[in-house]
C-alpha cells in the first residue's frame, strides 16, 4: 500500500509545479532583452572572467561555440532548451561590416540576392537543430554599413517563434520551424540623409497579440496583429508623431489598461493595446531614437540621444494625456536632458540605472531619483552598441571592439574584467541558468562555468 497520503501527494505536486514555474521564469529569455525587456536574469552565478579569443591566450570559460552563417545583429533568444537567431545570408560573396567609432552616413553595397533565415540551436551543446528560410530575394531597402539585413530579434512564447524583418515581412513558425503564416507589411525604409539605415525594431508579443513598429519616415505606423493567425487587428498612423525610430515596442500590462509604449522623435507615445487609441505622449529629445522602453521599480524608463539632447525619462504607468516634465509629483517621476544613450538600451539593477554609449562611456544614475553616480570611459574603441544586461551582481557591456566589459553593480564605477571575444559584439547577450550567450559578428558563444 502506498505510504503517501493524498494530501502529501497533493503538496508534492504543488511544490513541483511551483518549482517548474519558477524555473521557467528564471531560465527563459523569450525576446529582446529577456523577460519584460528588463535585461536582468538573477538566480544563478554567472562568470566574471573568460577568454573566447584563442589567438590571444588559451580559451577559458567557453562551454561551446558555433559558427553563424551570414550576417546579423539579431540577439539570442531562449525558450526551454532551444536558442533562436535570425541571419541574412548573401547568395554571392561575404557580407562585411564597417566597424569603427561613430556612424558615418554610409550605405552598404549589399543589395544582391539574400536568404533571411531563422536558426534554432540546442542551448546546451550549440548543435543546430533546424533552420527555416523565411524570405529569399533582393532586399527591398538598403542597410547601413554597420548594420545588417537581419538586425531584429525574435519573440518566442513556447508555441510560436515570431520574426519581423521589416520590409521583408512578418513570419510565424512553430517551435520545430514549420512556417505557420506570413504577412507583408510593405516597404519600411528607415531613411536619413537619403540612406536606408536598416530596420531594427523587433516584435513584441503579449498573449495572442503581436505589436510591430514600422516608422518609415514617409508613412510611419504601429500595427497590432493576432498571433494565432496573423490577422491585422488595427493600425495607427504615427505621421507627425515620429519621423523615424529603430526601437522595439514595449508592452506594459497594468491594472486598468495594457499599453504599447513606443520611443520616437519628436514624440514618445503610448497606445492602448486593444484599440490603438493614444494614452499619453511625451516630447522626445534625441532625434535618432533607438533604445527600447522598459519597466523597473513599477515605472517606465525611456531614453534616446543624438542631436541637441540625450534625455532620460521615467514615467508612471498611469500617466494620461500630454505629459509635463516639470512636476515631481506628476506623471514623470524624474528626467534629465543629457546623459541618455544613443544605441544601447539601459538596464536598472539594484538601485542604479546603467547606460552604455557608442563612444565607450558608461553612466550611472540613481534609478529612483535621477542623481548622477558616475561617468567613465571603458576603453579604447569600446563602442557599446549592444544593450546592457545584468546578473549575479554584475553589469555586462558587450562592445564593438571585441570585448565584453563587466562592471560591479553599485553606485561606484568598478571594472571587474575585460573579456576578449575575438570578433565585434553588436548583438545583445542573453542569459539563462547562469550561462551567457553572446553573438559576435561571426559566432555564437556560450560562456559559463
Amino acid at each position: 500500500m502506498n505510504k503517501f497520503t493524498t494530501a502529501t501527494l497533493l503538496t508534492i505536486s504543488v511544490l513541483v509545479f511551483g518549482n517548474q514555474l519558477a524555473a521557467q521564469v528564471t531560465t527563459n529569455w523569450p525576446s529582446f532583452r529577456g523577460p519584460g525587456t528588463r535585461g536582468v536574469a538573477d538566480g544563478f552565478p554567472v562568470r566574471t572572467t573568460w577568454n573566447a579569443d584563442s589567438s590571444q591566450a588559451e580559451v577559458e570559460g567557453v562551454l561551446w561555440e558555433a559558427e553563424v552563417p551570414g550576417l546579423g545583429h539579431s540577439s539570442p533568444v531562449i525558450f526551454g532548451d532551444r536558442l533562436f537567431l535570425i541571419t541574412a545570408i548573401a547568395d554571392a560573396g561575404t557580407a562585411e561590416l564597417q566597424i569603427s567609432a561613430g556612424g558615418k552616413p554610409t550605405a552598404a553595397n549589399d543589395n544582391g540576392q539574400q536568404r533571411w533565415v531563422i536558426l534554432c540551436y540546442d542551448k546546451t551543446t550549440g548543435t543546430e537543430l533546424w533552420r527555416q528560410i523565411a524570405k529569399q530575394g533582393p532586399p527591398r531597402s538598403t542597410r547601413h554599413a554597420k548594420a545588417t539585413h537581419a538586425n531584429t530579434t525574435v519573440c518566442v512564447d513556447g508555441q510560436h517563434v515570431v520574426a519581423f524583418l521589416g520590409s521583408e515581412g512578418l513570419y510565424c513558425c512553430d517551435m520545430d520551424g514549420k512556417l505557420l503564416w506570413e504577412r507583408d507589411l510593405g516597404v519600411v525604409n528607415i531613411s536619413k540623409y537619403g540612406i536606408g539605415w536598416g530596420f531594427a525594431s523587433s516584435p513584441a508579443v503579449y498573449k495572442d497579440r503581436i505589436a510591430v513598429v514600422c516608422d518609415d519616415p514617409d508613412h510611419p505606423f504601429l500595427a497590432m496583429l493576432r498571433l494565432s493567425d496573423g490577422e491585422e487587428l488595427w493600425r495607427v498612423s504615427r505621421e507627425g508623431d515620429c519621423e523615424r525610430s529603430w526601437g522595439s515596442p514595449f508592452i506594459h500590462a497594468g491594472k486598468d489598461v495594457t499599453q504599447v509604449v513606443v520611443n520616437g522623435w519628436p514624440w514618445i507615445v503610448s497606445y492602448d493595446l486593444e484599440t490603438g487609441k493614444e494614452i499619453w505622449r511625451l516630447e522626445g529629445g534625441g532625434d535618432n531614437p533607438v533604445p527600447t522602453p522598459f519597466e523597473a521599480n513599477g515605472w517606465i524608463y525611456i531614453t534616446n540621444a543624438h542631436g541637441a539632447k540625450s534625455p532620460i525619462y521615467v514615467v508612471r504607468p498611469d500617466a494620461r494625456g500630454n505629459l509635463s516634465k516639470e512636476s515631481s509629483e506628476g506623471p514623470v517621476v524624474w528626467s534629465v536632458e543629457r546623459g541618455g544613450s544613443y544605441m544601447s538600451t539601459p538596464v536598472v539593477y539594484g538601485n542604479e540605472l546603467f547606460l552604455g554609449n557608442s563612444n565607450g562611456v558608461v553612466r550611472c544614475f540613481d534609478a529612483k531619483t535621477g542623481e548622477k553616480r558616475f561617468e567613465q570611459r571603458l576603453g579604447k574603441e569600446a563602442g557599446v552598441i549592444a544593450s546592457l544586461v545584468a546578473a549575479d551582481g554584475k553589469i555586462y557591456c558587450a562592445s564593438e571592439n571585441g570585448n565584453v566589459y563587466v562592471l560591479a553593480a553599485g553606485p561606484e564605477f568598478k571594472l571587474l574584467a575585460s573579456n576578449a571575444m575575438k570578433e565585434p559584439c553588436l548583438a545583445t547577450p542573453a542569459i539563462s541558468e547562469g550561462v551567457l550567450f553572446i553573438r559576435t559578428t561571426r559566432r555564437l558563444v556560450a560562456i559559463g562555468e
